[in-house]
C-alpha cells in the first residue's frame, strides 16, 4: 500500500549541492497528537521527524559519494550500502528499470543474485507503477508480499520500505527496497525513514541516469573510434591504382553508407601476379554483403582476400566463385550471404569471362546508346553449398562500348516519397554521359543519385566497376 505520512506537509529548498531537501518550519518541532494508521502500513502513533544536523550531513556525504562515481556497478553499490546504513537495515537492494520491456531488474544486492520480473507484479512493481513509497511494517500480514525469496535463502523478512527512484524528469530510473530495521532503532521503518529514504532516493536517480548516459557515450564513442579502425583497413585493401590496359580506361569507386560498408571491390593487374600469362589482363570483383558495418565489412574484406588467393593461382573464374560459395557456405552465419561480380577483362580481346552470384543487372552501355542487361548466373554466395552456375558467353565490347558494374545502392536510393532511382533512371544517366570518360559517368550518375533523393539518407552503399573501350 502505498504510504500516508502523519506528520504535515514538508516544504522543499532546493540545494545546488543534493537537490531539494526538506525544511520543517519551526513549528513543526513540537510533537503532534498521536493518529492511529488507517492502512497498517505505520506504527499506531508517530512522532514529526526533524533532522538533526548530523542526519542530514550524512545524507550529503552519500550525495557527495553518488556523484564523485562514474561507474554504474559504484553508484549502485553505494546507494545499497547508503540505504542499509542510513536507515539502519539488514539489508538493501536496488532494481534498475528497463522501461523498454517495462521491467525491473537488480544486479547488485546485499544476499540476493540477479533477478528480473515484470512491475505488474509485486510490491516492487507497484511502486514502480504508481511512483509512490510504499512501507510494510509487517511483511507477512501483507497480502502483496511474495514469500519465496525468503524460504528459497532462509532470510526472515520482518518489515520493508519500497522507494521508487525518479530523476527530476519524472521518469522511473529504478526502486530501491531496504528490509529489517535494526531492533535497536525501532521495530520497522517510519516517517522519518521515509524523509531520509526520499532525500537518497531523489539523488539515487539522478545518479544512475547520469552514469547511464556517461556509459552510453562512452560504448558509443568506442563503437564509433572502432568503426574508423575497421573503416580505414576496409579501405586500405581498395585499390589505390587501376592497372593500365591498352585500349581500355578503368575507373572504380565505393561510398560506404555507414562508417564500414557492405561492399567490396577490386581490380587487380594480373600480369603482377602471374607474369606473362596476365599480360594486358585484369581480374573485377565487386562484392556486397547483406548489411552494413564491421560485420559485413569483414565478410566481403575476406572474399577479397580470397580472390586475390585465387588469382595468384590463375584459377579459372567459374571454379574460383565455385570455391568461394563453398568456404562462404562454412563460414557465414544463417540468414547471411554476399552477392559477388567476378570477371576476368582481356585487353587484346576485348572481352570480358565471368561469373555472377546474385550481382545483378550487369550493363554493358553500347556506343550507340542500347543498352545490354544481363542478369547473375547463380545464386549468392553462402546460401547452397552444391548450387551450379550457369554457363554465360563471355562480354564482347567494342569501340566505346561501356561495361559497367553498379552496385544496388544505386538502383534503391530512395527519395522521401518511397521512391527508388531504380534501374531506368540509371541507365537513361548512363546513356546521357556515354561519350564521357568513366570518371565523369560516376559524377554524373551521383550528381543525379543526389538530386532524386533530395536529402534523404542512402540506406546502401554506392559502388561501381567502368571499363570503356576507347580503341
Amino acid at each position: 500500500m502505498l504510504t500516508e505520512s502523519p506528520i504535515r506537509p514538508t516544504r522543499l529548498c532546493n540545494c545546488p549541492l543534493t537537490g531539494f531537501l526538506p525544511v520543517n518550519p519551526p513549528e513543526l518541532n513540537q510533537p503532534e497528537a498521536s493518529s492511529a494508521s488507517d492502512n497498517g502500513d505505520h506504527a499506531a502513533t508517530a512522532q514529526v521527524f526533524v533532522p538533526t544536523g548530523d542526519q542530514w550531513l550524512t545524507v550529503l556525504g552519500v550525495m557527495q559519494r553518488l556523484s564523485g562515481s562514474s561507474s554504474l556497478e559504484e553508484v549502485l553499490k553505494a546507494i545499497i550500502d547508503s540505504l542499509r546504513t542510513c536507515l539502519h537495515a539488514e539489508r538493501a537492494s536496488v532494481f534498475q528499470y528497463d522501461a523498454a520491456r517495462r521491467e525491473l531488474f537488480i544486479s547488485q544486492g546485499h544476499g540476493l543474485a540477479e533477478v528480473r520480473f515484470s512491475i505488474d507484479f509485486g510490491i516492487a512493481g507497484e511502486a514502480a507503477r504508481t511512483l509512490g513509497m510504499i512501507n510494510v511494517p509487517d511483511c507477512y500480514a501483507d497480502p502483496r508480499f511474495n514469500p519465496a525469496i525468503d524460504k528459497k535463502t532462509g532470510f526472515h523478512t520482518r518489515n520493508m520500505l519500497t522507494i521508487p527512484l525518479v530523476s527530476p524528469d519524472g521518469e522511473l530510473q529504478g526502486v530501491a527496497q531496504v528490509l529489517n530495521k535494526d531492533g535497536a532503532f525501532g521495530d520497522r521503518f517510519d516517517g522519518g525513514d521515509e524523509l531520509t529514504a526520499s532525500a537518497l532516493g531523489g539523488q539515487a536517480a539522478v545518479a544512475i541516469r547520469r552514469v547511464r548516459f556517461v556509459e552510453s557515450e562512452l560504448r558509443k564513442n568506442k563503437i564509433e573510434a572502432d568503426l574508423q579502425v575497421a573503416r580505414k583497413i576496409q579501405q586500405s585493401s581498395w585499390p589505390k591504382m587501376l592497372p593500365t590496359l591498352p585500349g581500355f580506361e578503368l575507373f572504380a569507386a565505393s561510398l560506404p553508407a555507414d562508417e564500414t560498408g557492405g561492399d567490396t571491390y577490386d581490380v587487380i593487374c594480373m600480369k603482377t601476379l602471374i607474369g606473362p600469362l596476365g599480360h594486358n589482363k585484369a581480374l573485377l570483383l565487386m562484392g556486397d554483403a547483406t548489411g552494413h558495418g564491421i560485420g559485413p565489412a569483414l565478410s566481403v574484406s575476406q572474399l577479397r582476400a580470397m580472390v586475390r588467393m585465387g588469382a595468384r593461382l590463375n584459377t579459372d573464374v567459374g571454379v574460383m566463385l565455385a570455391h568461394l560459395n563453398a568456404q562462404a557456405c562454412d563460414d557465414l552465419p544463417p540468414g547471411r550471404f554476399i552477392t559477388a561480380f567476378l570477371g576476368q577483362l582481356d585487353a587484346d580481346a576485348g572481352t570480358i569471362t565471368y561469373g555472377s552470384a546474385g550481382q545483378a543487372p550487369i550493363l554493358v552501355m553500347r556506343a550507340d546508346g542500347s543498352c545490354l542487361e544481363l542478369d547473375a548466373s547463380a545464386m549468392p554466395l553462402g546460401i547452397e553449398p552444391d548450387q551450379l552456375a550457369d554457363d554465360v558467353s563471355p562480354i564482347k565490347l567494342e569501340q566505346g562500348d561501356i561495361f559497367l558494374m553498379i552496385s544496388d545502392g544505386y538502383f534503391e536510393a530512395s527519395n522521401g516519397a518511397g521512391d527508388l532511382f531504380g534501374n531506368e533512371r540509371v541507365i537513361d544517366v548512363i546513356r546521357q554521359a556515354r561519350t564521357g570518360k568513366p570518371e565523369m559517368i560516376f559524377e554524373a550518375l551521383n550528381s543525379a543519385a543526389d538530386s532524386f533523393v533530395q536529402g534523404h539518407p542512402y540506406d546502401d552503399d554506392r559502388t561501381v566497376i567502368f571499363a570503356k573501350r576507347t580503341i
